[in-house]
């Protein structure tokens, strides 16, 4: 590791101005750090956000939404929402290992939005608000593209605000080396229709799958999605774990266990 400065502010508006200084935001670390090892980004300064207070725990707000502080760890959110959102804590729960889990944040996950990653398909699915120090976000307008989100420079991530659906759940087809979602697919069921969020299949990260959520909608069961054809093969990832058809195949798949499971 090379020479670098840390900073470590108690307040939003200081972290902000740390940053707009020059600084590198910094949460838990679990992808900027292995990225700082490789020389692949080279920060002079890293601003730790896990001493904003503010930043932390879980409430419900007077609509009822789950509100998750973005320095809240995988962890806590697994259990604290055990009972209010169990299809969310279930997939932090099993979010890459203990230690991962104790370290990464939701704020970190979604501002770096892996395209392999759990929690986008769990805020896009659940139509969730993401909350900055500066405004809020839709869910289906955030996530932009592989790595790519609608955050500005020097724009935090402060809050997540989920929805509770009637129905909800998450299912992994887990890449065993590194934990993450080689397809996972997120179903939550409101009373106005069905979201569907895939992630982990898409070379342009997480994305709705609107034909299964138009079907859910009128008939939310596992053999509403027979009529129904995977997605096309085309933008999915092909590496070495699998081919781009194999994830399309395995999206209608793991689509209909959550569907079950719900």
């Amino acid at each position: 590791m090379y020479n670098f400065d840390f900073t470590r502010p108690s307040t939003i508006k200081d972290a902000v101005a740390a940053i707009g200084a020059g600084g590198q935001a910094l949460s838990g670390g679990q992808t900027l750090i292995p990225t700082m090892k490789a020389r692949l980004a080279m920060p002079e300064t890293l601003v730790s956000l896990t001493g904003i207070q503010e930043m932390k725990g879980i409430c419900t707000n007077d609509a009822g939404q789950i509100c998750i502080g973005a320095a809240t760890t995988h962890a806590e959110v697994a259990r604290e929402v055990a009972k209010s959102y169990p299809a969310l804590s279930d997939l932090a729960g099993h979010i890459g290992d203990p230690a991962v889990r104790n370290r990464g944040t939701i704020g970190g996950s979604l501002a770096n939005n892996d395209p392999s990653a759990c929690y986008p398909s769990a805020v896009l699915g659940s139509g969730a608000v993401v909350k900055t120090n500066s405004r809020e976000i839709a869910a289906d307008d955030f996530f932009q593209g592989m790595f790519t989100t609608a955050l500005e420079e020097g724009e935090i991530i402060t809050e997540v605000k989920f929805p509770v659906p009637q129905k909800a759940n998450y299912q992994k087809f887990v890449q065993p080396a590194s934990r993450f979602a080689l397809v996972g697919v997120f179903v939550a069921k409101f009373a106005d229709g069905v979201r569907v969020a895939v992630t982990g299949a898409s070379g342009e990260g997480v994305f709705r799958w609107t034909e299964a959520e138009a079907a859910l909608s009128k008939d939310f069961t596992a053999a509403a999605l027979d009529s129904v054809a995977a997605p096309s093969a085309d933008g999915m990832i092909s590496d070495l774990h699998g081919t781009g058809a194999y994830r399309a195949h395995l999206v209608k798949v793991m689509t209909a266990r959550a569907v079950a499971a719900a």
